[in-house]
Parts: C-alpha cells; structure tokens; sequence
C-alpha cells in the first residue's frame, strides 16, 4: 500500500482539506491563476460555484425521486392489501346475512311447541343443537368482521398518509429540477461567453486545475492496490467500461450518469444494491482513511458529500464530473474529501 501513502494520506486532516479546498477555489480549472488575473477567471470560477449548486441540487433531486419511487411501490401494495381485505369482508358479511336468515328461520318457532309438533324428539334436539353451533360460529364472524373492518380502517388511513406525502414529494422534485435547470442554464450562459479556446480548455480541465486523464487511458493500478474483493473489482470494472458517456444530471446509466448514478450503476453491475444519492452512499460501508483507500472504494467530496466518485488506484478516481464533461479519471484530491467508504 506504499503508493497508497504517498497520496494525500492527510485527506481528513483539517489543514491539509481546508489547503486543498483553497487551491480548488484559487486554481482555475485551467491552471494556477497568473499574477494578473484574465478578466475571464471570475466567470470560470462563477460557473464552477454554479455546477456544485447544480450538483447539489441533483443529489437532492435524486433523494426526492428515490423516495417518490418508494412511496408508489408502498402505496400500490397498500392498494392491493385493502382491496384484498375488502373482498374479504364482503364474503364475511355475505356470510352472516346467510347465517342470521338460517337462524331466523329455525328460530321462529317457539322451541317447546316445535317439540311438541315434531315427530322425532331426536330429531329436533340435533337440530337444537346445529342451532346452537351456528349461534357461536356467528358470534366469531362478527368478532372477524369487525377485526377485519379495523384493519381496513387503519391501511386506509394509512395509505391516505402516503398519498399525501407522495404529492408533497412530487413537488420537491419538480422545485429540484427547476433549480438544477436554472444553475445550469446560468453556467452554460456564462461558459459560452468564453473565448471558444478557454471554453474548451474548461471542458477538457478537471475541478483541481490538472488535466483529467482521457477516457482510454488506464492509470495503471499498482500491484499492491488490489481491490477490497471481487465485487468491488466487478465495480471497478463497470465504472471503466463507462468512461467516456455523458454526464446526464438524475441519470443512473447505462448511457449517461450523474455522480451517485454512476456508483450506484457500477456496483449494480457487481450484484450490490447503493443507495440513490452521494450523502447515503457515503454511509453505506466501512470508513476508511484516504491513505488505506483501495480500488472500488467510494470517494465522497466536500462538508455535504454532494459529489462521490470511485477509488480506482495510483491517485485517481473515476467519476462523473458535471454537464459536458464525460466520465472519467481525475486525481483523488481534486475536492476537499470528506470521507471514503469500503463497500
């Protein structure tokens, strides 16, 4: 793990984060600023600001859908539950009217004089007694009818509930989506008044001012930075194979991802299931130090965790940067790291 050490093995130390988010801030994604800053810097430093409230706002975004997606899943087995339990309760009643019209029926005759008039005393005692089953088989429909009818009650109320928070639901993710479209229509309004070649030496620059690695080239993994287990290799792998697609804001592949999307799509491929969002997905393992980081690793940035990208050794993560920038390899301390998880 001896290159593992030689990475930013301070990576939670306070000093050395808050240096780093300093240089984040100061270093265009160009490079070192000059001396004289161009005039342009401010807007490259603006669209920056912008593309994290972007990405804030989609990890924010995708927690609302997960959660609107769990809401509809709960909300048609609630449905299907009290449709189920109302089919019963229908029988039940059906039931007891059939039961009470019997009872009626045999009753209605005073019970000495059927005596007197039957001519098999036997014959009227089975049937008193038949009588008498049904009186107490009724008494214990009654007891299920109005079980039954409390449970449909409470799964009523309770599916109601779930209908009211799935409208209020519905509505953070459209307030989400208008707020990730709105920042990101300003930064495109901001990065098309660049010169076309500081326009598209953004594009190509990473969030730390040093150049991304291209798509095709592998950072060639030390021997010794051997993924945590076949699964997180499996991930590692998935994420390789999608270096290059777009960044797609709320997307979770196969042809384009956010920055959640793209973990949670690369460790799908490796059969475990992560949460939607960075903020969960950081939680979801074992912390580790940066320093101890290996291959398959989950890398979550900044105080809020609202960016996350994968370990894949040698110093560098794979991620999905923001709007026009594809997936791909950028070095580990390119944000301030806020914790990395082993999943």
């Amino acid at each position: 793990m001896g290159s593992h050490r030689r990475l930013a093995p301070t990576g939670f130390d306070r000093g050395t984060v808050a240096a780093v988010g300093l240089l984040s801030v100061a270093a265009a994604v160009l490079g070192a600023v000059p001396a004289t800053a161009s005039p342009h810097d401010d807007r490259r430093t603006e669209v920056d600001r912008l593309h994290t409230e972007a990405e804030q706002a989609t990890e924010a975004y995708n927690k609302a859908d997960a959660r609107t997606e769990a809401l509809r899943a709960e909300i048609d087995a609630a449905q299907d539950s009290i449709a189920r339990q109302q089919a019963r309760i229908n029988t039940l009643r059906d039931g007891l009217g059939s039961l009470a019209g019997a009872q009626y029926r045999s009753g209605g005759v005073d019970p000495a004089l059927a005596l007197l008039l039957s001519a098999d005393p036997d014959d009227y005692l089975d049937k008193a007694s038949v009588l008498d089953r049904i009186t107490t088989h009724q008494a214990g429909e009654l007891r299920e009818l109005e079980g039954a009818m409390r449970d449909l009650a409470q799964d009523r109320a309770e599916a109601g509930e779930k209908l009211t928070e799935l409208e209020k639901s519905r509505k953070a993710v459209a307030a989400h989506k208008k707020t990730v479209e709105r920042k990101l229509a300003e930064a495109r309004r901001l990065l098309n008044s660049l010169p076309d070649d500081e326009r598209a030496a953004y594009d190509r620059g990473s969030r730390s001012g040093r150049t991304g690695l291209a798509a095709g080239t592998d950072p060639a993994v030390p021997g010794d930075a051997a993924p945590a287990s076949g699964r997180a290799a499996a991930a590692v792998a998935a994420a390789r194979s999608a270096l290059g697609k777009p960044y797609v804001w709320g997307a979770n592949g196969p042809t384009g991802f956010d920055c959640s999307g793209l973990t949670q799509w690369s460790y799908a491929q490796a059969g475990i299931g992560l949460p939607r969002t960075s903020q969960a997905q950081s939680g979801a393992g074992q912390r580790v130090s940066l320093d101890q980081a290996q291959p398959g690793d989950l890398v979550a940035y900044r105080d809020d965790a609202s960016h996350i990208g994968m370990y894949v050794g040698n110093g560098q993560v794979i991620h999905a940067p923001y709007p026009g920038a594809p997936v791909r390899y950028d070095p580990v301390g390119m944000m301030p790291v806020s914790s990395v998880t082993r999943v």
